[in-house]
């Protein structure tokens, strides 16, 4: 009877080992004997999968090419007094999926923000924790380092007030700050990632968002066949994508003067000519100037493959339906941006670039290289609940 016993009890302590030994190579989250579904005060909760040693997000640097560039230069100096650290940004990548961070614990950040679709969600708008749409659609997250104004009408002037806006918003997430304070200090797992990240376990609405907008920080997006293409001379681009690369910097269309820098956009903001009576503001709902009515912040191009469907409402489905538009469908408007005016002045007639179909599908084709396939397959970057 002893002999079995002690047989069985081996056999317990190998299954239960095996069972611990999740790996996601070449990175590898570590699960402990917690992190399953248990129950806290009734609730039932599920607890992240996280690496014994965080990842490594404090080496993810930007190539030579995006800090030669003096923009985003400029910018990623300016103001930025949140460095992203291994433990803050892991703490920030579990707020980041954590549905408990919505007022009835059915949408996260990433509810809207998808890995795979370029942290974007496919969708032209998105519904949210009450299954109400949003009011535009929601923008892909990307290299935020260069860019100092969130949001399409830009009313966040930094990246850690952007972060708490979705949480509180009553379509959104619907959350107030102080009941999420208490309501994540509930939850057994984040006093241990709290003390990591900021030497003790106070949950605040500010440390919220530091450690949210160093995983935003964190998602980087640099290694697509176009950073290849500049240290290789672009040997690798087919001759369609070289053409469209050549009508993209060309000047001849003005692509590259709204979707500008190494970042191709996400700096500027303009009156694009989607319509002549705007039904949202956009930036002028926010500033009030009659000049800024239905102006709205310009995207990164960057994964733009990935992100449709496009503009602030979701309007086109395709990138050839974009290109369509500015081919021959931009609209009149009094202050249209001048990069869009056959006169060059702002509120000019509008241009007809008259496309052909072989300069569409160049130009699409160029779009695709800027397709990053590392950032959608990264782990650092996935969701720690998935399990």
């Amino acid at each position: 009877m002893r002999l079995r016993s002690v047989i069985l009890l081996i056999c317990i302590a190998t299954f239960t080992s095996c069972l611990k030994d999740k790996t996601i190579e070449p990175y590898e989250e570590t699960e402990h004997p917690e992190d399953s579904v248990t129950s806290v005060n009734g609730d039932s909760i599920q607890f992240p999968i996280l690496p014994d040693t965080p990842y490594d997000y404090e080496s993810i640097q930007y190539p030579q090419h995006f800090m030669d560039d003096p923009l985003l230069n400029l910018i990623n100096t300016l103001g930025n007094n949140n460095a992203v650290t291994n433990e803050g940004a892991t703490l920030g990548r579990v707020l980041f999926y954590d549905k408990n961070l919505s007022a009835n614990n059915a949408v996260s950040c990433a509810s809207c923000h998808h890995q795979d679709k370029g942290f974007s969600d496919g969708l032209a708008l998105s519904p949210g924790f009450e299954g109400a749409l949003t009011g535009r659609n929601s923008m892909a997250i990307v290299n935020t380092n260069f860019q100092r104004r969130f949001f399409w009408d830009e009313r966040a002037t930094t990246l850690e007030q952007q972060v708490l806006m979705p949480i509180q918003d009553p379509v959104e997430m619907g959350m107030n700050l102080a009941d999420l304070e208490l309501k994540l200090a509930q939850l057994p797992y984040y006093a241990n990632l709290f003390t990591e990240a900021f030497g003790d376990s106070v949950i605040t609405a500010d440390r919220i968002s530091l450690a949210l907008s160093q995983f935003l920080q964190s998602i980087r997006s640099f290694k697509s066949k176009y950073d290849i293409g500049l240290a290789t001379n672009f040997i690798y681009f087919s001759e369609e994508e070289k053409t469209g690369m050549e009508m993209y910097f060309s000047g001849n269309f003005n692509c590259n003067h709204c979707h500008t820098t190494q970042n191709f956009g996400g700096v500027t903001n303009e009156i694009n000519g989607l319509q002549l009576n705007p039904v949202d503001n956009g930036i002028g709902g926010i500033s009030g100037d009659a000049d800024d009515m239905g102006k709205f912040k310009s995207v990164s191009l960057r994964n733009i493959s990935l992100t449709a469907p496009y503009m602030h409402d979701g309007r086109f489905q395709t990138l050839e339906e974009v290109i369509d538009f500015y081919s021959t469908d931009i609209q009149a408007h009094p202050y249209l941006d001048d990069r869009l005016a056959t006169n060059a002045q702002t509120g000019g007639p509008p241009k007809q670039f008259n496309f052909t179909d072989t300069e569409k599908l160049a130009l699409i084709a160029f779009l695709g290289t800027l397709t990053d396939y590392d950032l959608i397959t990264n782990p650092i970057y996935s969701d720690p609940f998935d399990n």
